[in-house]
Formats: structure tokens, C-alpha cells, sequence
């Protein structure tokens, strides 16, 4: 039977200054990698003991040891390069006044070929001193196509986004049986291109580049369920996760669920959902009814974005709003994605990130009673 994990987070952490340092470091020559690993482990556990006292019901390394959420497999798969110029481009909106706009930085230009396992360098050190159950991530294969596909470079290998997805799927449906075998209690596909479905300037994006948005999420829901084949097991919990965009407090799409909702929910062979709900940019808690009577829904109404604290008497009237889509007992709360999917991190300070977990950790008590 799947966890239940009330208190849940989506996984990464603010990346601490010692972190961050030694990262350059690495880069720069000036440090081996056995003393960035020595820097990375005392700041994953003195992590690990800060999520520990903030209560939540599920632990992870922080990604302290990646560059951004999705950096695993590009470091872990040789046929990534740098290109010329940007494959695409994202306008990015937020804090800091006009949106910003910025290129991919890794594209496809050869034939992908696996050299490591995609999170080899993370599972075994947090399994060990994990105080409690562990959550690994890995990014949906749909994320690549988007964002690492580039005409007149990566269809000389891959002639079409298609080929391309599947290529990637096959690695994280390896990985995702690594940490099955490995008895990693939680697994957590990371998922921020189902927004583009939602977003009606996105779905034009789509088809300006020749692309049948509708098709596409068709096949990214194929995708995702490919890689999760024979995962559900008894001890084992597998979620979904779909945000709009975190990259330093901005985001890049907005729109409710109610497009995809019914096709995603009712067909995604996941546990539970974390699902973005905490602005506007969210829509409604509407589309919730489409959610099987099987599925766990975690409200992700804690900004991991804004440092401003929301209140327990908020947070507890907005599950109370959820529940009359979905029954109480398979609602759960979490902030609305990581504080820190590239290495740069969200605007906010880590107390301030440790008191958001807190604040999750003591609403869960107040209506779950765990």
C-alpha cells in the first residue's frame, strides 16, 4: 500500500553558501570532487536533521548534489552540447519588473548513450542516514523534447521530438527500476510540461513549431506511463508532480487543470499528485473531480517562491475547499514546487523555507491529526 505522507515537499532545497561555493570551486579546477562530496554530505545531513525538525513525512538529499531537477540525466547521458545559440527560448515572469527571457542551455547533438545511473551519486548516502522514509526524483521524459530539441542539430540523430522522447524514456524507466530494487519508498516524476497544455500561448508556441499540442500531451501521458510500468509494489509510493515554471521566484505558464485534467488524472498509473495551487495562475480546485477514487491529491498552496508565510487558518480553509472535490482523507499539503529546481534557488532565505516546511508539518497535525 502506497504512503500516505501528509507533510510532503517536491524535493529540492535551498543549496546552503558552502554548497554553492564548493560547487564553483569544482568547476573552476580549485577543489576534487572527494572534497565536494565531503561538503555536500555535511550539508545533506545537517538537511536531513532540519527536515527532521520541521516535521515533514518524507525525506530527500535536497538536490543538493545536482544542478537543477533535471540536470541528472543530462550529466549521466554522453550526446548533450552546447549550443550556438539558444534551441528556446522561455519568457520567464516574476519579480525583478519586465519578464526575461532565457535559452536552453544543453541540447541534443549525437546519439544518447547512458554512461551512469541517473541519481548513483545520491540514493545510497541518503538511504543511509535518512531519519525516515526517502523520496528520489526524476524528471518526466517530456521535458526533453521541449527544451533540448534542436532543428538542424538534434534531428540528425532524432528525426522527430517523438523519437527523441521515447529515447529518453527508456533511461528513467531504468532508473525509476533502479530505486524500485534499490527500495526507495518514494519515487516523484517531476513534470512541468503539462503546463504548456494548460497555457493557450504555449499551446500557439506548439503549433507555430509545427506541433499538435493535444497529440503531444497524449504522448507525454504514454511516456510517463511507460517509465512507471510495474512500479506499483507493495512499500512503494509513486507521484506525479506539475507545476508552472520555478526559476528563481518566476515562472513561465499559467492556466487551470480543467484541459487535461480528466486524461491525466484518470489515466496516469501514479499514486498521488502534487499539484501547483498556490495563485491564481492555478485556476480552481474544480477540476478535482476528475480525480480516481485511488489517487492522493497534495495541495501544493505554500509558496516555495514568495517569502511571505501563509497562515494555518488559510491553508486549513483551502483544503477544506479541496475536500469537497476530493474526500479529506486523500488530501495532503506541500509547498507549491521546490525552493530550488536550479541551483540559484527561489527568492526567499532558508529560515524562511524551513519555517514554510514547519508551517505544512503543523497544519497536517491540526486536520489530519499526523
Amino acid at each position: 500500500m502506497p504512503g500516505i505522507y501528509r507533510a510532503d515537499h517536491v524535493g529540492s532545497l535551498l543549496r546552503p553558501d558552502a554548497v554553492k561555493e564548493a560547487r564553483g570551486a569544482f568547476q573552476d579546477g580549485r577543489l576534487d570532487v572527494a572534497g565536494l562530496r565531503e561538503i555536500e554530505n555535511r550539508s545533506i545531513l545537517d538537511a536531513l536533521d532540519r527536515q527532521r525538525a520541521a516535521g515533514v513525512s518524507v525525506f530527500t538529499d535536497g538536490e543538493f548534489r545536482r544542478t537543477g531537477f533535471q540536470n541528472d540525466l543530462i550529466e549521466a547521458v554522453e550526446g548533450f552540447v552546447t549550443p550556438d545559440a539558444p534551441a528556446v527560448v522561455r519568457v520567464w515572469q516574476g519579480p525583478g519588473g519586465e519578464p526575461t527571457e532565457q535559452g536552453t542551455r544543453q541540447v541534443v547533438g549525437a546519439k544518447l548513450r547512458q554512461v551512469r545511473g541517473l541519481t548513483e551519486n545520491q540514493r545510497e548516502f541518503l538511504q543511509a542516514r535518512a531519519p525516515g522514509p526517502v523520496k528520489v526524483t526524476v524528471p518526466s521524459p517530456s521535458q526533453f523534447p521541449a527544451i533540448c530539441y534542436q532543428p538542424g542539430v538534434s534531428d540528425r540523430f532524432y528525426p522527430t521530438r517523438s523519437d527523441l522522447l521515447w529515447e529518453i524514456a527508456g533511461f528513467i524507466k531504468a532508473e525509476v527500476a533502479t530505486l524500485l530494487e534499490s527500495g526507495v519508498e518514494y519515487i516523484q516524476i517531476d513534470a512541468p510540461r503539462y503546463s504548456y497544455y494548460v497555457d493557450p500561448q504555449w499551446r500557439q508556441h506548439l503549433r507555430e513549431l509545427g506541433e499538435d499540442p493535444d497529440a503531444m500531451f497524449e504522448e507525454a501521458v504514454a511516456a510517463d506511463n511507460f517509465c512507471l510500468e510495474g512500479a506499483q509494489r507493495p512499500g512503494a509510493t509513486v507521484a506525479l508532480h506539475v507545476c508552472r515554471g520555478n526559476n528563481q521566484s518566476k515562472w513561465y505558464a499559467q492556466g487551470g487543470y480543467e484541459a487535461i485534467a480528466e486524461r491525466l488524472f484518470g489515466t496516469l498509473a501514479v499514486d498521488r499528485f502534487l499539484l501547483e495551487y498556490d495563485t491564481e495562475r492555478a485556476g480552481t480546485f474544480e477540476p478535482l473531480r476528475f480525480m480516481p477514487a485511488d489517487k492522493m491529491v497534495v495541495l501544493g498552496l505554500v509558496s516555495s517562491k514568495d517569502p511571505a508565510l501563509e497562515s494555518a487558518d488559510y491553508l486549513i480553509e483551502r483544503i477544506e475547499e479541496a475536500s469537497a472535490y476530493v474526500p479529506l482523507e486523500r488530501l495532503a499539503l506541500s509547498p507549491q514546487c521546490g525552493f530550488a529546481s536550479t541551483a540559484a534557488g527561489n527568492l526567499l532565505s532558508e529560515e524562511d523555507q524551513w519555517s514554510k516546511l514547519e508551517l505544512v508539518a503543523d497544519t497536517c497535525r491540526q486536520v489530519w491529526g499526523e
